[in-house]
């Protein structure tokens, strides 16, 4: 198995409670059942590192939620068994909660050796934590805990396209984050998965494209790097993202693994994960086999995602130039204003962005939330015909 560079994700699927538009995979926390379940990942993580020959270099390592904070005290067993086997060069992220930032618990997963954190805002804003669900932040407590405890990467989470909300909302959410110690923010648009317990209704297009444009044009007016379609920082060297890995290996409930070939997701059901693993099995509940062409739309989309496609990178991938696999919808791309190219670079304008949020969304309802609505209720699915 060959894993340079390569990200490795762990889901953590506990909450102490369940935002009603959350649409990944999540339970109530249970000190009980959250210790069985670490036992069962560390299991997993020792059965795929045995397969491997000696330490190989991986890329970086991410805690994604739930609130993995729950569980803080275990962060560094979890990686001291992935240090068993692998070397990570590029640091270690986790996902919080905003009432885990605080003094006492950042301590403890710096010292786990945990390098970025993620902290899920959505919204400083009152009336839009209200629609979400969500109690009011103390940005005060945040920003004094993070002053105290600095990490490499500190970004924010937000929400865009909720109802009725302006430029400025978003603007002064941006604001206030790196005010409070963030370095980098990722602006999600709302997707309205139809197995959510959510009434949050989508903006209409020509709004949610106004809204991107908008909050995009002011970041690159302040100077800001761009990392993708979704993600700003004041500092180039600040980064959170796993999404635009040529490959990754998932573990936990729910967690998904790319390979050059194939796509796998492991069950959703966090008694049917301990089991599987318990027993010396892979969780793997659903596995998907590229031919070559899905694979390289599969490498396309998800390498755009960082805003720039560069031909080199395609033809060490693939093997293959990506002008003679796709040279026409490349054409077709800069003349629909999509794209700019310049010395074998693609790199996405704002229209580009908005049309590929738009296409993100419908291939996320059309297929995602499908497949996640079944594999909710079926632990292991013999068949999706999507």
């Amino acid at each position: 198995m060959n894993v340079k560079n390569r990200d490795f994700i762990f889901i953590f699927l506990f909450c102490k409670s369940i935002c009603n538009f959350c649409p990944y995979c999540k339970v109530i926390y249970s000190g009980e059942k959250c210790n069985k379940y670490i036992d069962s990942l560390i299991k997993e993580i020792h059965f795929i590192g045995n397969q491997i020959s000696g330490k190989k270099e991986v890329s970086s390592l991410y805690f994604g939620g739930g609130t993995p904070a729950l569980a803080v005290e275990r962060i560094k067993e979890i990686i001291d068994a992935v240090k068993e086997h692998f070397i990570i060069t590029e640091g270690i992220g986790l996902e919080l909660h905003p009432d885990n930032v605080n003094t006492k618990t950042l301590q403890a997963l710096k010292k786990a050796g945990i390098t970025k954190i993620s902290i899920g805002i959505q919204s400083f804003s009152e009336k839009y934590q209200t629609i979400l669900g969500r109690k009011q932040i103390d940005i005060k407590a945040i920003s004094t805990a993070l002053k105290s405890v600095p990490f490499e990467t500190v970004s924010m989470d937000f929400i865009f396209a909720l109802p009725n909300q302006t430029f400025e909302d978003l603007k002064t959410d941006a604001d206030m984050a790196f005010e409070a110690g963030a370095n980098h923010i990722a602006i999600y648009p709302f997707i309205d998965f139809t197995f959510t317990k959510s009434r949050v209704k989508a903006m209409a297009k020509k709004q949610k494209r106004k809204l991107l444009d908008q909050i995009s044009n002011y970041f690159m007016e302040k100077g800001y790097t761009r990392s993708s379609i979704w993600t700003f920082s004041n500092k180039p060297e600040a980064n959170y993202s796993s999404m635009t890995r040529e490959n990754f290996i998932g573990f936990g409930t729910s967690a998904t693994t790319l390979l050059k070939n194939q796509f796998k997701i492991n069950t959703f059901d966090v008694d049917s994960y301990c089991k599987r693993i318990e027993s010396g099995k892979p969780a793997t509940s659903l596995t998907i086999r590229f031919t070559k062409r899905q694979r390289m739309i599969y490498w396309l989309f998800w390498t755009a995602y960082s805003t720039k496609v560069r031909e080199k990178d395609f033809e060490k991938f693939f093997g293959v130039s990506l002008k003679r696999m796709y040279g026409f919808e490349i054409w077709l791309s800069k003349k629909a204003g999509f794209v700019t190219e310049k010395n074998g670079e693609y790199q996405m304008t704002l229209k580009g962005a908005f049309y590929y949020h738009y296409y993100e969304n419908f291939y996320t309802l059309s297929y995602i939330d499908k497949m996640w609505g079944i594999m909710r209720k079926q632990a292991f699915p013999k068949k999706i015909k999507l």
